[in-house]
């Protein structure tokens, strides 16, 4: 939390020419849209300190009143993912049978996705992101967390970012309901599971759909 004594420093900013800020953002851009959403993971190990700097870059994200809402639980216990993939599963076949609706359905049928999670067992690592409802103190006094959703969605999206540059590839995972994850991992209740987010590496044989994404004049106003 913010101390409310916080000091303040200069900006350590260092501009760049324009060429080199159209350079670095046409690179990012070119790295970045190379990223797929995978379900098919090998089991192959990832070095942890990948996914401890890539937590460390998550963490860097803005948050209201800097109350940094988030808290990320990193599973590699056989047994845990096992657990997990279990009730996950659970939950995605009363979603399929009973909770969804044909519309919906309807939509992910090109996908080919079902009730089956293996990928909550094969992959090496599932990060679980939990949002902090409120912050607890040393004294166990709870205080308020600001724009908590938004903030939490933003340190997500650096964390996902954060692997695919390292080389690996993810899944975003949202079973739902996900209170089964508090239950499992140990969470208090002042957390809410946010999603899973399953990293590894490919498998050999990995296969993705093939879809687009919607071009700048779709996506953006410039006025």
């Amino acid at each position: 939390m913010t101390n409310p004594q916080t000091r303040f420093q200069t900006l350590p900013f260092r501009e760049k020419s324009t060429a080199d800020m159209i350079a670095t953002s046409e690179s990012f851009y070119r790295h970045m849209k190379k990223r797929r959403s995978v379900r098919d993971f090998s089991d192959r190990p990832v070095s942890q300190d990948v996914i401890r700097n890539a937590l460390l870059a998550a963490g860097t994200a803005p948050s209201g009143a800097n109350r940094q809402p988030w808290h990320f639980v990193v599973v590699s216990s056989p047994q845990v993912r096992k657990e997990i993939r279990q009730a996950a599963e659970r939950e995605e076949q009363a979603f399929y049978e009973r909770r969804a609706s044909e519309e919906w359905l309807k939509a992910l049928q090109p996908l080919g996705t079902d009730a089956r999670k293996p990928f909550l067992q094969t992959a090496p690592y599932l990060i679980v992101v939990f949002q902090k409802k409120v912050t607890v103190d040393e004294q166990g006094h709870e205080h308020k967390n600001y724009y908590p959703t938004e903030s939490v969605g933003i340190a997500t999206g650096i964390l996902i970012t954060a692997l695919h540059l390292s080389g690996l590839v993810t899944l975003t995972h949202t079973p739902s309901p996900m209170h089964f994850l508090n239950t499992i991992l140990d969470r208090p209740q002042t957390e809410k599971p946010f999603l899973i987010l399953v990293t590894g590496y490919p498998a050999a044989d990995a296969r993705v759909p093939v879809i687009s994404k919607y071009g700048l004049d779709q996506i953006a106003t410039f006025k």
